[in-house]
């Protein structure tokens, strides 16, 4: 039997005439789309287009709520009552869940992204106000979260289904989370380091960390970041090395 592994990207991020990434090059490449629901990025035209070409291509489609911070990207922090955080996720869940349909598709999964998502990797509480909220709206929602943090923790005790996730080029600290984008060798530029990296933590089913240690984790996905300029090939090389080690991509 295939081992199996889900491959995806966040994307959907361009607005207007602004465009940002390579979306219609990636989503030919990875198995799932996180698609910006317009509060961090992205807006109805760009979600619908990217939603569109996500069906054309059988790649699984999710919401990607971040905080209404459009000129800050979503990476900012803002504090937020636990329930502001649930209408913050409700509002933009929905509108994903409207634009998809109309694309013919559906939102199966969900993953929270920039700020809002690093907080709630550290705070349990809050984690669980951004998922309950999303599965009252959608209780067979896959929530994304990253793995062997806060976020898999309120997921695993709402006991819903969700896919644990880490990333292609991102360095990460001892505790899982990930080592902040403003200190030196936050992220991984080189295709082929990130490929070799990647494999080795799916055969480990660990996390390795920039101090050298191995967390021990489940890993159903992996994040291949769409904004960066060398994100392509990052992708690419990802998804070669994979399958040349006996992986099988497909959706969750």
């Amino acid at each position: 039997m295939a081992r199996t592994i889900d491959l995806n990207a966040d994307m959907g991020e361009s607005f207007g005439p602004w465009v940002m990434g390579q979306d219609a090059e990636i989503l030919k490449v990875v198995t799932s789309a996180n698609v910006a629901c317009g509060f961090h990025a992205g807006d109805a035209d760009v979600m619908a287009a990217t939603m569109h070409e996500a069906v054309k291509q059988g790649v699984g489609i999710g919401a990607h709520p971040g905080f209404a911070d459009l000129q800050g990207f979503g990476r900012r922090r803002i504090a937020l009552s636990q329930a502001e955080l649930g209408n913050l996720v409700t509002y933009q869940l929905g509108a994903a869940m409207a634009v998809a349909a109309r694309a013919g598709g559906r939102v199966r999964h969900l993953k929270l992204h920039g700020a809002l998502a690093n907080m709630a990797a550290e705070d349990e509480a809050m984690a669980r106000a951004c998922y309950e909220a999303a599965l009252a709206v959608e209780p067979e929602l896959v929530l994304m979260v990253i793995a062997q943090t806060a976020q898999q923790r309120a997921a695993e005790a709402l006991g819903a289904q969700m896919a644990c996730e880490i990333f292609a080029d991102r360095a990460y600290e001892d505790d899982a989370t990930l080592v902040d984008r403003k200190k030196p060798g936050a992220m991984i530029h080189d295709p082929q380091e990130a490929a070799a990296r990647v494999l080795g933590m799916v055969e480990a089913q660990a996390i390795f960390a920039a101090s050298g240690a191995t967390l021990p984790a489940r890993i159903d996905t992996i994040c291949l970041h769409g904004d960066g300029p060398e994100a392509l090939a990052i992708a690419r090389a990802v998804r070669t090395k994979l399958e040349g080690a006996g992986w099988a991509l497909a959706p969750l």
